[in-house]
């Protein structure tokens, strides 16, 4: 034989060998699927989050409304400024009211001296009804002298009639000195009244005047100022809020109101620490507390709550949550955007495991798993058994767990789990300390069946940069 035919004749055997070999590797490695995995180890501590965000707002702020006609003459403030109880913040136009307390003062003055003449005449009638009570006496005894006299012919008829009708005359006026008396009281009653009035009409002057002047009510700081000076207010009437002067912050006492997620409310409870971050102040961490937890549900697009809402709607619902601030700084603004990290549980030494690793499966695949499993005889391993049913096909109920890695086979582990962290979660049945489960990839795991072979490649992943060279 030729040469040339040998070395075909070896090349094609070396092919055929090539290809068989391939084939059979190909065959070994048919439903093999390339998995990570990792131990089950404990976890030194585990915190459970909740993160909510929200915006910065003061426990305490009033909004300064007009408090009457007129435009602004001056603002002594600006947004920013710190201010104190009764500082002056804002003047209004006061001429009408200036002038409006001045004429009444005068009618006050007026009213006043009406009432100390009223009052010398009431004086003097007095006096005048003491002075008509002494003749009436003296013009008694005189009378009752001339009838002694007169009955013991002492004394002429004509004597005895002047005596008798000068008792009468001081009778007489001394009821009307009374009259006159009782008459002048009435009068200074009367003017002591017009006084209370013309008081009382001065002092709603006054208090209109001095609201052209509007003074803080609160320390803190102007956190909102959109009018300028010669814009024109009105008060506010039945129904109708009057002019918004302005916004007044006391940040002492700071939160951060936050919308916590409706399937997160339940593990939010009063007392329990959280850590705020602010956007305006990267990379600082203020500790705070959670003071108060909303009752009402609010629809995130809206904003509304649900008993406002007229239509029933699935949309996702929050809930408000108050943080407040342990030590805040003197810069916060009303309205930063803030978010809150919420502790709502924390435990020391506890299994746990990547998140990612724990699996749905429904009963029936795992029963087809064991079935199969069983028939071929290449599993040992009993599956834990599944929770009672809870719909109305059983095989359709999902239980959750982890595949875990026993010999060249993925066997699905039922598991009960406790609190989550960021990124693990608190295994409480199920597993052991030691045992290695699959933790990734995310599409193996999608894709996993209970009993499948794998193969374990926890080389790390090359980046895309490498694997294009």
């Amino acid at each position: 034989m030729k040469t040339w035919k040998k070395v075909v004749l070896g090349l094609i055997v070396v092919v055929a060998l090539l290809i068989i070999v391939l084939v059979s590797v190909n065959q070994a490695n048919k439903g093999v699927v390339t998995v990570q995995t990792a131990k089950v180890a404990k976890q030194d501590n585990l915190v459970s989050l909740v993160t909510a965000s929200g915006e910065i707002k003061p426990t305490t702020y009033t909004n300064v409304t007009a408090q009457g006609f007129g435009r602004i003459t001056a603002i002594l403030v600006k947004e920013g400024d710190h201010i104190k109880k009764g500082d002056k913040l804002l003047l209004q136009d006061n001429v009408q009211a200036s002038a409006d307390v001045q004429a009444q003062g005068a009618a006050v003055n007026s009213a006043e001296a009406a009432v100390q003449a009223a009052e010398a005449s009431y004086k003097a009638a007095q006096a005048d009804l003491i002075s008509q009570q002494a003749n009436l006496e003296k013009a008694k005894l005189d009378w009752d002298r001339g009838q002694g006299l007169y009955r013991d012919g002492l004394i002429p008829k004509q004597d005895f009639d002047q005596r008798k009708t000068a008792f009468d005359a001081a009778a007489a006026a001394v009821d009307a000195s009374k009259a006159r008396v009782q008459s002048l009281k009435a009068q200074l009653g009367q003017s002591q009244s017009q006084v209370n009035q013309t008081q009382a009409v001065q002092k709603r002057q006054q208090d209109v005047l001095s609201k052209t002047v509007y003074t803080s009510p609160i320390d803190g700081i102007v956190s909102y100022l959109p009018e300028k000076v010669g814009d024109y207010v009105v008060p506010g009437i039945t129904n109708t809020n009057g002019s918004f002067l302005m916004t007044l912050s006391d940040m002492s006492i700071v939160t951060a109101e936050v919308k916590v997620d409706e399937t997160d409310i339940v593990n939010i409870k009063l007392g329990q620490e959280a850590d705020v971050t602010i956007d305006a102040l990267p990379g600082k961490v203020f500790k705070g507390k959670v003071t108060e937890i909303g009752s009402q549900a609010t629809l995130r697009s809206s904003g509304l709550a649900t008993t406002q809402s007229t239509t029933s709607t699935q949309e996702a619902k929050d809930f408000k949550v108050v943080v407040t601030l342990d030590s805040p700084p003197d810069n916060l603004r009303p309205g930063l955007s803030s978010t809150a990290k919420i502790k709502t549980a924390e435990k020391k030494g506890v299994i746990a495991i990547p998140i990612q690793a724990l699996a749905v499966r429904t009963r029936k695949d795992l029963e087809e798993a064991a079935k199969n499993a069983k028939g071929q005889g290449t599993s040992g391993v009993t599956l834990a058994a599944p929770p009672p049913s809870t719909s109305g096909d059983p095989q359709k109920d999902e239980i959750q767990g982890v595949f875990v890695v026993n010999g060249k086979k993925a066997i699905f582990r039922a598991v009960e789990t406790g609190i989550t962290g960021v990124t693990d979660i608190e295994i409480t049945k199920g597993l052991q300390l030691g045992d290695e489960i699959v933790v990734g990839s995310y599409k193996a795991l999608r894709t996993l069946k209970p009993e499948a072979s794998v193969k374990v490649d926890n080389s790390a992943p090359k980046r895309q940069e490498d694997q294009q060279t």
